[in-house]
This record gives C-alpha cells, sequence and structure tokens, in this order.
C-alpha cells in the first residue's frame, strides 16, 4: 500500500511531468516589411484588430513616421493597441564582415538600438547582405566585429541577432552562421532563422542537427513559390501554407532544437504591402495558425 504522502504528491508529480513535456511553442508575429505601404501607424493598427499581438517594427517606417511626431507617440500606438515588439529591424547593414565601414555602421546600429530600446525591444537584427570577396583569414578577422557588435547591444540590454541570407558572400548558410556564433561566444549575439534563405539557400535540412538551444533567438516565416530555385529572390515569397517549402517540417525541427518564441512573417511581394493590413494580417493569421497546428507547434 502506498504512503498517503505519495498519493497526495502522485498528481502534483504528473502534473510537473506534463508541463516539462509540452512541447515548446511559436507565437505568430509580423514584420512591418510585411504591410511597409501603410506606414508605421496603419500597419500596426490594422494588424491589432486583426487580432496580432507580437510585431517587428522597421526602421523605414518608424523615420517616416518620426518626420511629423516623436518616439513617445511611436510607443504610445503600440501600448494603445495591445502590441508587443519582439524584434527590431535596424536597418543597418555590414556589422558581421570586415569592411571599411564598420566603424560607422557600429555608430548608427547604437542610434537605433537607442530607438528600438525605447520601444520596448529585447531585440534588433541585421541580415548579412554583403556581395565582396571574402578570404578563409576573414571569418577570424569577423569575430572581432561580432563581439563590438554584441557589446552594443548589452549597452541597451538586447540582443542582437545576425541573419543569414542566401545570396550572401559571407554568411549565406545556417552551418555558418552557427561557427561563428560559437567562435564568438557572446551572450548577447544569436542568430536568426529565416525560413526562406534556409530553404532555398545552400543549407540542408540535416543542418538542422547542428543547433543548439538557446542559438536561434529569433524567426522569419514565409513560403516560397513553386519556381526554379535560381529564379527566386525576395519577392517570390509568399503566405505560410501558399506555397511548396516544407514549413511544417522546418518549424517542427526548430522547435525540437530549442526555439520558443516569435517567428514573424516578412513578405515583399507589392500586392502584400499595398493591401489592407488588416485583411492581410487576417488572411496571414489563418493560415499560419493552421500550419503551426499541422507542424504540432
Amino acid at each position: 500500500m502506498l504512503p498517503r504522502r505519495t498519493i497526495l504528491h502522485t498528481p502534483l508529480a504528473l502534473a510537473a511531468g506534463s508541463a516539462s513535456a509540452a512541447p515548446r511553442k511559436l507565437t505568430l508575429s509580423m514584420h512591418q516589411t510585411t504591410s511597409a505601404g501603410a506606414g508605421y501607424v496603419k500597419s500596426l493598427t490594422g494588424w491589432a484588430k486583426a487580432g496580432i499581438r507580437n510585431v517587428e517594427p522597421i526602421a523605414g517606417a518608424l523615420d517616416e513616421f518620426l518626420k511629423t511626431d516623436t518616439m513617445a507617440s511611436a510607443k504610445r500606438v503600440l501600448t494603445d493597441n495591445g502590441l508587443r515588439v519582439v524584434c527590431g529591424t535596424v536597418g543597418v547593414t555590414g556589422l558581421w564582415e570586415p569592411n571599411p565601414k564598420f566603424a560607422e555602421n557600429l555608430e548608427a546600429l547604437k542610434r537605433r538600438c537607442a530607438q528600438f530600446a525605447e520601444l520596448g525591444a529585447p531585440m534588433v537584427f541585421s541580415p548579412c547582405t554583403t556581395s565582396a570577396k571574402f578570404t578563409p583569414e576573414d571569418y577570424g578577422r569577423s569575430i572581432e566585429n561580432i563581439r563590438r557588435v554584441a557589446e552594443v547591444g548589452r549597452q541597451f540590454q538586447m540582443k542582437v541577432a545576425a541573419e543569414f541570407m542566401r545570396s550572401s558572400t559571407f554568411m549565406a548558410s545556417l552551418p555558418t552562421a552557427l561557427r561563428l556564433h560559437r567562435e564568438a561566444a557572446h551572450p548577447n549575439f544569436g542568430i536568426l532563422f529565416d525560413c526562406y534563405h534556409f530553404w532555398s539557400g545552400p543549407s540542408k535540412m540535416e543542418d538542422t542537427d547542428q543547433i543548439r538551444p538557446g542559438e536561434i533567438v529569433h524567426a522569419h516565416l514565409n513560403d516560397t513559390q513553386d519556381l526554379p530555385r535560381e529564379l527566386l529572390d525576395m519577392r517570390t515569397r509568399v503566405i505560410p501554407g501558399d506555397g511548396v517549402a516544407p514549413l511544417a517540417k522546418i518549424l517542427r525541427k526548430l522547435v525540437d532544437k530549442g526555439y520558443s518564441g516569435p517567428i514573424s512573417v516578412e513578405l515583399f511581394l507589392p500586392k502584400y504591402q499595398q493591401a489592407d493590413p488588416y485583411e492581410l494580417a487576417k488572411e496571414i493569421k489563418l493560415k499560419s495558425e493552421a500550419l503551426f497546428k499541422r507542424a504540432g507547434v
């Protein structure tokens, strides 16, 4: 016969076990590029009306708003609509690879971090867009750049993420991003995983086996048109569920490898950017949540 204490504690133990075994979840977010034509206010208010709660503002839309208004007002647009900034797009590149404008770019990053910190962002990111030529030695030199960028993030109590991009000549693949992350070994530096750049670029599905918990700090969600990969570009992205990318498999793998958090839908086609933000967000929310359900995330 079991002791009374064991019987009393068994339900608690089972509940704790169920909680720890529960799958990590992804939460839908919207990247402001997706509704770029609507501007800062209209995009955010339209998304909020559609039930979106997590957002990723972009520097360009914020700059346009600030021509006639203030940072305090920009913050109120978020709070009045119940929106939470999960990441900021700083609009600054040339932060990861060795380049002659690095010091200038770092100063621009500081200014952007100050703005996004005021909006409550826990993180900002910069894509690796370079098309320059590099040597193996350049990867060693880049580590100091990465650490200096991460120190800027530390000053503002936020992380700075690097986005690997399929067309980059320095950081185009997940393995390269992971390698640089581990060599830099800075707590304020992480990797942004974009489904489009991962699936359409040089990365392979088995590369995700290398991911360690905590290395992916943010993610972008987008689907891809059924075209030869040679024809894919930023404007061939479509709403999750409308394309041919194996998104359910990719998302399931991300969660299995420890990523839990926001994933922002980022689209570039003019038909999306010029659409009504409310109607577009409704469609994206419906299709993305169906995808999350299929993926079990």
